[in-house]
């Protein structure tokens, strides 16, 4: 098969094409179909989505496509991924196994068939902590030989009954992994095809090599070329300009001639000449009818020409644009004239109705009559899409513009379909997919809009294709019909969707059947679509933008091919952006449904026809074909990648590759026909080649390549299901190469996944030989057990697992082989006997792996018991299971040993040494050995419905006669018997209490399980019992409760309170808890609750409980409770401090104290215990809710254990609290130890002890002062010893700082209380010489400590040596440890300048005019005139001038008493002046604060007010265009009729007249304004300010002033006196309202000129007869309000709010008033509130 045919080979060309066409065409898989109906595509596509999933677009359609019954399971091939990633592994560990083997001294290997390492399943009961073992004290029985110290097997903390036992080889997660496709098999070291490439993820593939066939086989038509992009066919016939396919190859050109070629590329016809076709324009459209006898032409002047192949000479029929006479009138429908006319299609089979498409959006249907020839046919044409030029709109829409981006009829299939009779025709618009039926008449049936998916603002484009119904050769598997439906591709930018149609019968034959449209799937592309065309019935061919051309499967979307077609130059036009000019020009960014670009038309270049494509391009025509399967797996194999050959051939088997676009078959049976041949024979020339290669050259094809086609191979023959294949050609292959070990080691994870069951025996002695020699024997252990024991050599076999120790292997081979299961179990009990013989283990390796391999007995005999195969866990046969389980039940509880086989004489013998076995020899030896594990074993056992004592049990009776006897015994065997067997046999004199705590727990356990079954007395449960309660070491101790508590379930002993002692030393604290709760002694309860460590925090819901009201408990049982609360009232607190004070606090108050005592010794509790109860939300969740009753006294020892614990939230907790009940003289001196005076001095100022309080604060600010003047004293001597003074000496400050505060807030809570005793006496105010009151005396004190404390350590910090600067910001303290005395400085000025600042702003009354600053440096400067010796109690009386009116005088007070004193204690000026300067320099920082945050907030408040400018002059837009109230329509299309441009220029030419009139009164027109002495009548019949004088701009800015004003009714007499009234004239009315609000008051003042008004200037005034300028209001009012009535509806203001909802003004009001808020000058929404 070549691929490099040319098209001039005409008639084999042309047989080959369409016979390959033809072939692949009907066997590609339909689409599936749905019967769901939606109202819209878009809604049925997301309903698909969610229901039906026909379109899921992720490429994961292998997991869902049907599988042939041939292929095998691929669920099972994940094992091989992980086997190869542990292969490595498992080759370090097999050697590592054998080297410790051969070493005498290694250790011993991890028991991996104990079920201490065993991974969980259904666990029996709670699982518990895994722990040591420790042997019981004063036990002198040697405890089971696998829990020995000399052996590595499990301790008795393995916990048997919560395990099962598992085989290594039964874990599925150990199977090795194999590829679920062949495609994801590793690379080989040639080129890698495509196939993998194609079909691994494209993500992880960097640089995928292109594959060695061509995608797309291309042509170019050279012939056909030649004679059309010729110059002289140029000349001749014009340039091409659209193209269309069917029987012949025919071009439009732009010279309105026609060329039809046939595909020899000879031209048959040429189509035009000579005719009034070539004078109507270029071609813009083609279309052939469905017997490729008649061809229709579109022309750029509108016209239409059809012609009849068979008589080409003159046109069939001429349908000419609209001619303007009709066009004016509409009497007839048709193109309009020099209108491209840009799409063309027939209808069904007829010759004369076409439909057609122009680009300004408009289509028609054209029908011609029957008759003799062209003139003789009259043709009726239809509109069927769009509006003519000039039509006005429906009422309230408006015309969008539009075209017709793309338009098909519906073809015709092979089969006759009732829609071909209905004259299809789908139209795709910027905004609607429309399709219509145009026979018998023209009716729409089905619209869609376009979906919500296509990218916003992508490139407009648009295109469409139909699939007609075709027979099927195979019925389709999703409908099962032999007719596919018809389908509709159509595309808007980068979304496409597939369209179904499906026909519904009519129940009336003579009518058209209905037709349901269904959006079955939808894809989106990463750019837009241009062009869309069918390549087959489910493979699809799209064309985007940017000319790549990609292939998609239909069913799946699945994109199989793209690749770029920019090279061949595709014909395209520009043929929709001039209708469409506006809408891309006013492309609106917010609204994301615009386009903001228009593509060109591509439909007319892109055609496909029976699996070909055509392609028009501006300088040739070529036609392409789409590779099929065989030519692809030639070109593999041609170019020598035979792997990547039988690699895409699987596929195509499995149908995992692109079976639809390659031309297979959807059906699995036909495409295996196929395909399977082909396969083979490439998999056979594969080998011929590889070995060959191998043999003339070794090291051209090394083993690695070997194994690779091994696998390659393997995947292939699997997936046929020929694996003879396999080992009789392939394996020859390798073994007579030398390399079967490649081979061998390919086939075992095939093996193990169950891909392989069934090896020839030459094979299996090969593979033994192989593994056995590389010393992998576990896995090939575990290969045996997955093979068909049928094709395996026994002897070879078993002496193999005998001699490698394989026994899970031998355990198989005997099971399954030869249905013998204990042969293989007395094969494990032999090696147990030289182990027992011995007292002690002897240490060796060999009787290591004796007591390894014997230990997967116990596995075993838990397999075998419940009826499962060992070791692969499947299930037995029902009558295997039975032979099993009796003969095993025999051999262990015969109670004699037994010979083995039937007639052998022979006897296993468990002491060799001694003359007589004892009772039950193996069931001893075992238990001897390890009782936990045979115990765990048995328990599983139990589990199984054979050991019901059931009379239909098989054997049982008479049937049970011809049984053999181990089975006969066997069966009689069930759970009492087993259980009284292991009883008799584990006394504690023979075995060890280390053992026998498993049959205990065995008993305990299952008594409950089966307690028909089982039946004990009670003092066999008891001492049962009993044992648990005396488990040998604390790892044992969960397990003995819990199996305790199982038969505590079951079993009440008699005597339970003489084991009370017994449970109590055990620690079975859950079955002390149960005991003591049924027998309600609840204050046992609540001590058992402490005694357990684990469960400790319960007590408090346990007192809870019993403790509410709704218990019922007795008074007695209620004393227990608190009795022991009482009792463990220290533990219970340190427990949980919070949920203890909670508890105690609910149920039992009066216990506070006695807990408190209880926890003495340990304060820290106490204090979280009292906060639980004082500040429950500071203590969280569950702390008490409510305070005691005594809560005096726990606040007093709460404020002490807080002044130790928490001493920063003593002032806080105290403000909250009440002092009245506290005692001041138990508090006070903890505070000052603790050195929280200021929760002192608040607590002081509470009890009015203002002074003393004030007192003691001075003293501890005194204290600080020493302790900083210590610390700078000695910062001379030792400052190079201690770094940290500059912080201990900001610690310091901040103290100081800190108690300033408090002392300030002393002072203002005293002065308001004053304030408030003295509010009768506002108006009295003292004078300045007044004595100083006791709140001014409080802030003289203050203020005179401050001072004092500034000075003297002013003078300090002076002295000290300056140390250098920090190096860098934010320092703590200087290099050197030297102080930074600018700093300190700094920090103790700041306590003058708070403390005069807090005084100002107490003493400073809100009437003064001034700052505080200001008043401030006249009250300092007022005070500073005071004589030096003066009374420091008094003061001087100075000028208040100097303050300020209504400034109070008690800051004049406050200061001249601090200056006086001050004078009095400095001599000197000096002093006094620095004194002066502190507080002058805190009002001058604080006035240069305050103008510096002043300047940033008018910046901040300038760029917010900015802001909400812009915002608002942006404006807002409606939601609609209607009123929310009435409906009327306010604004936007469809309004016009309301008269609001006019109601706009009225408006204008109101503001013009406002304007003159506003340039009158402003230059001089004052005669206007001085009409009936000053106050004249406005125009707008209200009064306007008036008067005589002045003018000019101060006259225009008072009348806008008083225009703000607004009315106050002060007219006097008849208009001496000047009123004040609001201008009502249309300019100032309501500005913000709306010029729709202006034109409704023009339409008043319009309305008051009219003839017969009153014209007397002075009517509005008042008027002789006494009626007032009000009452003429009122009638003026009434007399519009009346004629208004009279008159039609004008115009309203609207609002619009922020929730954008719009409303007329007086419909907004009139809603409002029904909910009382008419009146409000904000309105709300009625809708959102």
């Amino acid at each position: 098969m070549s691929s490099s045919r040319s098209w001039e080979d005409d008639d084999a060309a042309r047989a080959m094409a369409d016979d390959a066409a033809d072939q692949a065409r009907p066997d590609d898989a339909s689409a599936s179909a749905s019967t769901s109906t939606s109202p819209s595509d878009e809604e049925t596509v997301k309903g698909d989505r969610d229901e039906d999933r026909l379109a899921d677009f992720a490429e994961d359609d292998q997991a869902t496509a049907p599988r042939d019954p041939v292929e095998p399971a691929r669920g099972r091939s994940s094992v091989a991924r992980r086997y190869r990633e542990l292969l490595a592994a498992d080759d370090e560990t097999a050697s590592a196994s054998e080297a410790d083997r051969s070493s005498a001294g290694a250790a011993g290997p991890e028991l991996a068939t104990s079920p201490k390492g065993s991974a969980l399943s259904i666990p029996d009961d709670t699982p518990s902590v895994q722990g040591s073992a420790i042997p019981s004290p004063g036990s002198s029985l040697p405890s089971s030989l696998a829990i020995r110290p000399g052996f590595s097997s499990p301790t008795p903390s393995f916990r048997p009954f919560d395990q099962r036992f598992r085989s290594r080889i039964s874990s599925p997660y150990l199977s090795s992994p194999r590829p679920s496709s062949p495609a994801s098999l590793p690379g080989h070291r040639r080129n890698i095809s495509l196939v993998s490439q194609l079909l691994l993820d494209h993500a992880d593939a960097e640089t995928p090599t292109p594959p060695p066939w061509e995608v797309v086989r291309w042509t170019k038509l050279r012939k056909l070329n030649g004679q059309v992009f010729s110059e002289a066919g140029k000349r001749s016939f014009g340039t091409p300009t659209c193209l269309a396919i069917s029987a012949h190859i025919v071009l439009g050109t732009s010279k309105g001639i026609i060329l039809v070629f046939d595909y020899n590329q000879t031209i048959k016809m040429i189509l035009g000449p000579g005719t009034k076709a070539v004078e109507s324009g270029a071609i813009t459209a083609i279309a052939v009818s469905a017997d490729h006898t008649t061809i229709a032409g579109g022309h750029e002047n509108g016209s239409i020409f059809t012609w009849d192949t068979t008589r080409p000479a003159k046109p069939f029929l001429s349908i000419p644009p609209l001619d303007p006479s009709h066009a004016t009138h509409r009497t007839l429908d048709g193109h309009v004239p020099h209108v491209k006319v840009t799409h063309l299609g027939f209808l069904g089979t007829r010759h004369t109705a076409l439909v057609s498409a122009d680009d300004r959006g408009m289509a028609f249907s054209h029908l011609a009559t029957r008759g003799t020839g062209p003139l003789g046919r009259t043709v009726k044409t239809t509109r069927i899409l769009g509006r003519y030029p000039g039509s006005q709109p429906p009422p309230g829409r408006t015309l969008k513009p539009s075209t017709v981006l793309a338009f098909a009829s519906l073809p015709l299939g092979n089969v006759e379909m009732a829609s071909d009779a209905m004259g299809l025709t789908a139209m795709l618009t910027p905004y609607l997919l429309v399709i219509v039926s145009t026979t018998p008449i023209a009716q729409t049936q089905h619209k869609s809009a376009r979906p919500k998916e296509v990218a916003a603002h992508s490139a407009l484009t648009g295109c469409l294709a139909w699939f007609p119904g075709v027979k099927l050769k195979v019925p389709d598997p999703a409908t099962g019909s032999s007719i596919s439906k018809v389908k509709l591709v159509y595309c808007w930018s980068n979304v496409l969707t597939v369209l179904d149609v499906d026909e519904i019968p009519a129940e009336d034959k003579d009518k058209p059947p209905g037709l349901k449209f269904k959006a079955r799937s939808r894809w989106k592309c990463e750019e837009p679509i241009v062009a869309v065309q069918w390549l087959s019935r489910s493979v699809l061919t799209v064309l985007t933008v940017s000319q790549r051309l990609m292939v998609l499967e239909d069913r799946s979307m699945r994109m199989t091919e793209a690749f770029d077609l920019m090279g061949k130059h595709i014909y395209h036009a520009d043929l929709f952006s001039r209708q469409l000019s506006d809408l891309v020009e006013n492309l609106d960014e917010d609204d994301p449904s615009m386009h903001g670009v228009v593509a060109d038309a591509f439909y007319m270049s892109f055609k496909a026809y029976k699996g070909r494509l055509f392609l028009l391009g501006f300088n040739d025509v070529s036609i392409g074909a789409l590779s099929n399967w065989a030519d692809r797996l030639i070109a593999l194999v041609d170019h020598g990648d035979y792997l990547g050959a039988i690699k895409l051939a699987t596929s195509y088997y499995t149908g995992d590759a692109n079976k639809l676009t390659v031309g297979l078959p959807e059906d699995a049976a036909s495409r295996h026909a196929m395909v399977r041949d082909k396969l083979m024979e490439i998999m056979s020339a594969s080998l011929r080649y590889a070995f060959g290669q191998r043999q003339r050259n070794p090291g051209s094809v090394d083993d690695a390549h070997l194994q690779e086609l091994a696998e390659t191979c393997f995947a292939a023959c699997l997936a046929v299901g020929d694996a003879g294949f396999l080992f009789d050609d392939a394996y020859e292959w390798y073994e007579e190469a030398g390399v079967q070990g490649v081979f061998l080691e390919t086939l075992e994870p095939y093996i193990l996944d169950g891909s392989v069951t069934a090896v020839p025996p030459v094979v299996v002695k090969a593979l033994t030989a192989h593994f056995a020699g590389k010393g992998w024997e576990s896995r090939l252990e575990e290969m045996i057990c997955h093979m068909d024991t049928a094709t395996l050599d026994l002897d070879q076999v078993t002496s193999l697992c005998k001699q490698h120790g394989l026994y899970d292997a031998l355990l198989y081979v005997w099971n399954q082989a030869l249905g013998d299961f204990i042969t293989p179990f007395f094969d494990l009990l032999a090696l147990l006997v030289p182990l027992m013989q011995d007292d002690q283990p002897s240490g060796d390796a060999e009787a290591e792996m004796r007591a390894v391999n014997a230990l997967k007995m116990f596995p075993y005999l838990s397999y075998i018991l419940t009826g499962r195969v060992y070791p692969t866990g499947e299930p037995l046969a029902e009558d295997a299971a039975q032979k099993a389980k009796s003969e095993l039940y025999w051999m262990l509880f015969s109670g004699k040993s037994i010979q083995w086989p039937r007639g052998s004489n022979k006897r296993l013998l468990t002491r060799p040494g001694q003359p007589q076995e004892p009772s039950f020899p193996y069931l001893r030896l075992i238990l001897k050995f390890d009782a936990a594990s045979f115990l765990s074993a048995l328990n599983e056992a139990f589990e199984d419905s054979f050991l019901n004592e059931s009379p239909e049990k098989p054997g049982i009776g008479s049937a049970g006669r011809d049984l053999p006897e181990e089975q006969v015994f066997g069966m009689t065997v069930d759970r009492q018997y087993i259980a009284s067997i292991l009883m008799e046999i584990m006394n504690p004199s023979d075995f060890a209490a280390r053992d026998t705590i498993y049959l205990d727990m065995f008993i305990a356990r299952n008594l409950p399980k089966y307690p028909q079954y089982l039946l004990f007395p009670g003092s066999t449960l008891t001492k049962v019992l009993v044992g648990l309660c005396k488990y040998p070491g604390p790892d044992l101790a969960e397990d003995a409760q819990l199996s305790a508590e199982y038969l505590l379930s079951v079993h009440q002993p008699p005597d339970v309170a003489d084991l009370i002692p017994l449970l109590r030393e055990a620690g079975f604290f859950r079955i002390l808890k149960r005991i003591y709760r049924g027998d309600k002694q609840y204050g046992k309860l609540i001590e058992t609750y402490f005694e357990d460590p684990e469960d400790q925090k319960d007590v408090f819901n346990c007192i809870d409980v019993y403790l509410r009201p709704q218990a019922g408990l007795t008074r007695r049982q209620v004393h227990d409770i608190h009795q022991a609360i009482r009792q463990r009232a220290a533990e219970l607190v340190d427990l949980d401090p919070a949920m203890a004070a909670a508890t105690v606090a609910k149920h039992v108050p009066e216990l506070h104290r006695h807990v408190l005592d209880a926890v003495a010794s340990r304060p820290e509790l106490q204090h979280a215990y009292l906060r639980a109860i004082l500040e429950p939300e500071k203590s969280g969740p569950g702390a008490a809710a409510g305070g005691p009753a005594d809560a005096a006294s726990l606040v007093e020892e709460y404020l002490r254990l807080m002044c130790r614990f928490d001493p920063e939230h003593v002032a806080e907790y105290v403000g909250l609290v009440q002092s009245s009940n506290l005692r001041l003289e138990q508090l006070l001196p903890t505070m000052e130890e603790a050195g929280v005076i200021d929760a002192a001095v608040l607590l002081m100022a509470r009890e009015g002890q203002v002074q003393e309080a004030m007192g003691r604060l001075v003293r501890h600010l005194e204290t600080l002062e020493a302790a900083l003047q210590g610390l700078l004293a000695g910062s001379r001597d030792d400052a190079q010893e201690r770094e940290d003074l500059q912080a201990s000496a900001e610690e310091l400050m901040q103290a100081l700082r800190k108690f300033v505060l408090v002392g300030i807030w002393l002072c203002q809570s005293q002065t308001r209380t004053v304030r408030a005793s003295g509010s009768g006496r506002r108006g009295q105010k003292a004078p300045l010489d007044a004595a100083l009151s006791a709140d001014e005396k409080l802030w003289l004190d203050l203020i005179e400590i401050a001072v004092q404390i500034t000075k003297r350590l002013s003078s300090t910090l002076q002295t000290l040596p300056s140390g250098p600067a920090p190096a860098a910001r934010g320092d703590a303290s200087p290099p050197g440890g030297r102080l930074d005395a600018e700093k300190l400085l700094a920090l103790l000025r700041s306590l003058v300048q708070t403390t005069f600042t807090a005084l100002l702003a107490s003493t400073s009354t809100p009437g003064s005019g001034r700052s505080p600053s200001a008043a401030a440096a006249a009250a300092a400067a007022a005070a500073a005139t005071a004589p030096t010796g003066a009374d420091p109690d008094a003061t001087v009386a100075t000028a208040p001038a100097a303050i300020g009116i209504g400034t109070n005088l008690s800051f004049l007070r406050i200061l001249r008493a601090f200056l006086a004193r001050a004078a009095a204690a400095s001599p000197t000026v000096a002093d006094l002046r620095g004194v002066l300067s502190s507080i002058f320099s805190a009002y001058a920082y604080e006035e240069a604060m305050l103008r510096l945050s002043n300047r940033l907030l008018e910046r901040s408040l300038f760029v917010g007010v900015a802001e909400a400018v812009e915002l608002r002059q942006r404006g807002w837009r409606p939601r609609g265009s209607t009123c929310e109230a009435c409906g009327r329509r306010v604004w936007g299309p469809g309004v016009q009729g309301a008269g609001v441009y006019e109601a706009w220029e009225e408006k204008r030419a109101a503001e013009e007249r406002e304007r003159v009139e506003r340039k009158r009164r402003l230059f001089g027109e004052r005669g206007w304004g001085r009409m009936g002495g000053g106050a004249g009548r406005s125009h707008g019949g209200m009064l306007a300010v008036g008067g005589g004088g002045g003018g000019g701009e101060e006259e225009a800015e008072a009348e806008e002033e008083e225009e703000e004003e607004g009315y106050t009714g002060k007219g006097k007499g008849k208009g001496k006196e000047k009123g004040k009234g609001k201008d009502l004239s249309p300019g100032r009315v309501e500005e913000s309202s709306g010029s729709q609000h202006r034109h409704q008051h023009q339409y008043q003042h319009q309305h008051q000129h009219q003839p017969g008004a009153a014209e007397d200037p002075r009517e509005g005034l008042a008027t002789g007869d006494g009626r007032s300028v009000i009452s003429t209001k009122r009638e003026q009012q009434q007399q519009q309000q009346q004629q208004q009535q009279q008159q039609p509806p004008v115009l309203g203001p609207l609002v619009l709010l922020a929730c954008r909802h719009i409303y007329h003004q007086s419909c907004l009001e009139a809603l409002l008033a029904k909910d009382e808020f008419g009146k409000e000058r904000e309105y709300r929404c009625p809708i959102d509130g």
